[in-house]
């Protein structure tokens, strides 16, 4: 069978949610037993997000092979449940330095470089390489931006032309629009979804299927019969997409739409009607949660909650599984001094200090570190909070006073954090840093084996500093557990007290790894410790 390829694009306004169409697409043909690839094409000239502020991107998500992505492809993984790679996100900056870097070294010949073919090819290259590597039955590509963008132009055109190489029954285009609900008439607009298809149009292609996005049900069928003509699509395929409270119902309500069968029908795809036991199951059990547990979650960027997007959404996983409702107290490391800790924090049942870089904030972060482990509250640190979590315990239980990262007080006495082997100031910033999946083997009898359940494990990376094993010996010593390394021993991976209720940092990012029916186990046992607590304390 040829691969499929779906385009996802968007109109109107950004943010419409058309990750989350072509996550829940890619969930939707799964359950029909397809082979889902999944990627997302950025109009933005950066090479990746990986130097980006937070403020400016959200996340930055890290796949198996060491890709920093969009944090789309965080949707993705955890929608269709598959591990996507380098082929999966691919920005303008990459695809004019691939061109410019060819051009160096004479590929092209001799010949004039333009827009068409050579930045158009190195797209369409691109887009077929994630569908081989991955054997992919249907290839879902995203669309960055909204449609009229200049940066997106190179990117439709990319994929106009690929419906005349690769044949209209194999090619299908999806356009995500806003109808906007004008409260003071009590209607829906449908005129800004016929302006935004008529700017695609001119790009040269005409959309298969239109997603009206609203935030309010839109009850005149006259709408969707209007689109349909005005737009020149078959009547059923106008389909609704309205703002849910739970993103996961999504594949859902699309598919009480239709939207799989008529993609299948459109693509000439012969498959049995998709299986969705499993995804309705964590609904119903998402809807029925019966406790309620409040994890503080101490940042430095937490102005915008998607700079920490995997984050929550894990910590969300755990609470689906042990029928909880995470309530997340979103709080400005900033905020927090030795005098002010007690009472920002005591109120909660769990605290989690995730990644991040610079300075700004770090002596908040340390207090967090020092509240937790002295009052028993549980703590999960992740990359940075790992850190933090050393640093903490060097000052304050080891008797190493002025302990710190190099990264923040380079001339600090102690430096238990440190540069890893290869790392320093002088090399350039993108894609540098340690990247992608790495095995850990876990100390026996700690309580990382508790939540693992294994003493082997593999979990992605995003850092470039690193546990000092200078200090190794005088921190273990002093109580601290080492209950990870890598399996040569010379790197730590993982810290914990294995005594407090709950005490964990992981130099790496789990966050990565949790799906919705298969919550990672770091934040399993963050949430089930919090509960506990919580029955106690009751």
């Amino acid at each position: 069978m040829a691969v499929k390829y779906i385009f996802v694009t968007g109109g109107v306004v950004s943010g419409l949610g058309k990750g989350i169409t072509a996550a829940s697409l890619g969930r939707l043909l799964k359950a029909r037993g397809l082979k889902v690839a999944a990627q997302k094409l950025d109009p933005y000239i950066n090479v990746d997000p990986g130097t980006m502020s937070p403020y400016q991107h959200g996340e930055v998500y890290v796949t198996e092979d060491g890709a920093e992505t969009d944090l789309d492809l965080g949707h993705y993984e955890r929608f269709i449940d598959e591990d996507l790679n380098r082929f999966s996100n691919l920005t303008t900056g990459k695809v004019y330095a691939n061109v410019l870097q060819k051009e160096r070294q004479g590929e092209y010949l001799g010949k004039t470089v333009q827009i068409i073919p050579h930045v158009t090819d190195e797209i369409k290259h691109f887009i077929y390489s994630v569908g081989e590597t991955g054997k992919a039955d249907v290839v879902i590509t995203e669309i960055g931006g909204t449609t009229g963008d200049i940066e997106s132009q190179p990117f439709l055109e990319a994929i106009r032309q690929m419906r005349s190489e690769v044949g209209r029954e194999n090619t299908l285009y999806i356009h995500v629009t806003l109808v906007p609900y004008l409260k003071a008439s009590g209607e829906h607009k449908s005129k800004p979804t016929q302006h935004s298809v008529k700017e695609l149009q001119g790009f040269g292609i005409s959309p298969d299927i239109i997603v009206l996005r609203s935030d309010e049900p839109i009850t005149d069928e006259s709408i969707f019969q209007k689109i349909a003509g005005f737009c020149n699509v078959k009547p059923d395929c106008v389909l609704e997409n309205l703002t849910l409270p739970n993103l996961y119902e999504a594949p859902l309500m699309l598919e009480e739409a239709g939207l799989s069968g008529i993609v299948c029908r459109e693509l000439h795809l012969q498959t049995p009607p998709p299986d969705l036991t499993e995804w309705k199951a964590l609904c119903e059990r998402i809807t029925s949660r019966s406790k309620q547990v409040t994890i503080g979650l101490i940042g430095k960027y937490v102005q915008l909650h998607d700079a920490y997007l995997s984050v929550a959404e894990a910590l969300h996983h755990a609470g689906y599984s042990l029928s909880a409702d995470v309530q997340i107290e979103w709080i400005d490391s900033e905020t927090i001094t030795a005098q002010t800790a007690k009472d920002v924090l005591s109120k909660l049942d769990g605290i989690i200090v995730p990644g991040g870089f610079g300075q700004r904030g770090i002596e908040g972060m340390i207090e967090t570190a020092a509240f937790a482990r002295t009052s028993e509250m549980p703590y999960l640190g992740i990359c940075l909070g790992m850190q933090i979590a050393v640093i903490e315990y060097a000052r304050h239980a080891s008797g190493l006073d002025g302990a710190h990262s190099r990264e923040f007080d380079p001339d600090s006495p102690h430096k238990v954090i440190d540069f890893m082997d290869g790392q320093s100031d002088q090399i350039e910033k993108g894609g540098t840093l340690r990247l992608g999946s790495y095995p850990c083997q876990i100390t026996p009898g700690s309580a990382l084996e508790a939540c693992y359940g294994s003493l082997e494990i593999a979990e992605r990376h995003r850092h470039r500093y690193e546990f000092n094993n200078a200090y190794r010996d005088t921190l273990t010593a002093a109580g601290l557990t080492v209950s990870g390394t890598s399996p040569d021993g010379s790197l730590v991976e993982a810290v914990e007290l294995t005594e407090h209720p709950f005490y964990i940092g992981v130099q790496y990012h789990p966050e990565f790894k949790s799906r919705p029916n298969k919550p990672h186990p770091l934040f399993l046992g963050l949430v089930q410790a919090a509960l506990d607590r919580k029955e106690q304390r009751a």
